[in-house]
């Protein structure tokens, strides 16, 4: 793919080419002119490894850079071909400016009617933008912790209807299956994702197990037995939540998932930025079976709310996914978290992920002082590593102990 997306962006020449270059020469002084042509190389350079070898640069790439690149792009596309005149459904026509702008003239998002992965005949720039976005994603993931991840793509919804795409696309795999077994937590998306798609959530009650809600292994095996493995979908797990819940016990979900021959769709919602939920994600794969881990772009890529990525380890069954989404789609997600990673790089995001861990760990060290200092608890929540949980028993208990014996929790 890359081989052939570099032959499709050499092939379009855009803005000063060594023969504008050339003949600005009768114009200003050759000196100044070849330290012009140099810097603009540079520009060049950067945006041709980019292409060639599809991963995400090192060290993040300036605006001038960044910017270069999308306007190259966008003339590719061909309702800024000049003097075109569309007649027809998809030109991109946009009648605000200011919108047009906000969108860099990249208007005709991604995918086809059948396929939001298809390229577009007359969106040259905007499906090397779908095709390069997706493969620097996949770059990120690997380099958070997933390394035998084989394939994703970045789709323009939320967390919760990319779960529900998901589902949707076993269903044409199982069809007599209407059950999904689903540890239980406490969220609406992800609950109602399984509805949305037709299926009914069979809750698995959590474990406690000193302070913590982890995952019951053996109910899990049981209503698989219950119900029969042919009449479920699949199981639903989830690694980033909070405490005192900690992530599911993936590695053995797995393993459950491979010995009944049942799915296995991971809720990953904010998880890139952890790498603990990255390490049982290839763990569970490794040993066992995942078929599909869905995240946020907004939560982990910091940019507006509206985009995930669904990924897996097996390039049939994402393509499945990705062509169970009717019609074009939107580029916005695809084109904030492009310019996000090329404006970070691996290590400015690697940095992001480092300071992360820090301030968690600092967080929880001052929360457990002011807890002790009070004579109040932090729960040991050592599986969650985003969450932490302080029990406000004592603060309030002249207030609430004398009528409700439920404890007030705070959660941060």
């Amino acid at each position: 793919m890359h081989h052939c997306v570099a032959k499709c962006w050499i092939g379009q020449p855009a803005g000063m080419n060594t023969e504008n270059f050339s003949l600005c020469e009768k114009i200003v002084s050759p000196s100044y002119i070849r330290q012009g042509l140099q810097a603009h190389r540079t520009h060049e350079h950067l945006i041709r490894l980019l292409i060639e070898k599809g991963k995400c640069p090192e060290d993040g790439w300036n605006d001038s850079t960044i910017e270069l690149f999308l306007h190259e792009l966008a003339i590719m596309d061909s309702n800024n071909f000049l003097g075109n005149c569309g007649v027809g459904e998809r030109e991109g026509r946009v009648a605000s400016d200011l919108v047009a702008r906000r969108h860099y003239r990249l208007m005709h998002g991604i995918g086809r009617s059948g396929d939001i992965a298809a390229i577009q005949p007359k969106a040259a720039g905007s499906s090397l933008l779908n095709k390069i976005t997706n493969s620097l994603v996949l770059d990120i993931l690997r380099i958070a912790g997933v390394r035998s991840v084989s394939s994703c793509f970045v789709v323009p919804m939320a967390t919760g209807m990319s779960l529900t795409l998901c589902f949707l696309a076993l269903r044409h795999r199982r069809p007599k299956a209407k059950f999904i077994i689903w540890p239980r937590i406490d969220q609406k998306s992800c609950f109602k994702s399984m509805i949305t798609a037709g299926f009914e959530p069979v809750v698995i009650e959590n474990l406690l197990e000193g302070d913590e809600l982890r995952t019951d292994l053996q109910s899990v095996e049981s209503k698989i037995q219950q119900l029969g493995a042919e009449n479920i979908l699949c199981i639903h797990s989830t690694t980033s939540c909070f405490a005192p819940r900690a992530p599911d016990r993936l590695e053995e979900l797995a393993q459950i998932c491979a010995k009944y021959d049942i799915p296995h769709i991971v809720n990953n919602a904010y998880g890139i930025q952890l790498s603990k939920c990255m390490h049982l994600i290839q763990q569970g794969a490794r040993i066992g079976r995942i078929d599909a881990f869905v995240q946020s772009l907004d939560k982990n890529f910091m940019i507006p709310v509206g985009g995930a990525v669904v990924a897996g380890f097996d390039d049939v069954f994402i393509q499945e996914i990705s062509k169970m989404y009717p019609g074009r789609a939107s580029a916005s997600p695809s084109l904030d978290v492009l310019i996000t990673l090329l404006s970070l790089g691996v290590n400015g995001y690697k940095g992001l992920l480092k300071e992360r861990k820090e301030m968690f760990t600092y967080l929880s060290s001052e929360l457990k002082k002011l807890a002790e200092a009070h004579g109040e608890r932090l729960l040991e929540t050592s599986n969650n590593t985003v969450s932490l949980e302080l029990v406000l028993a004592r603060l309030l208990e002249g207030i609430i102990m004398q009528d409700d014996p439920t404890l007030l929790r705070l959660t941060i």
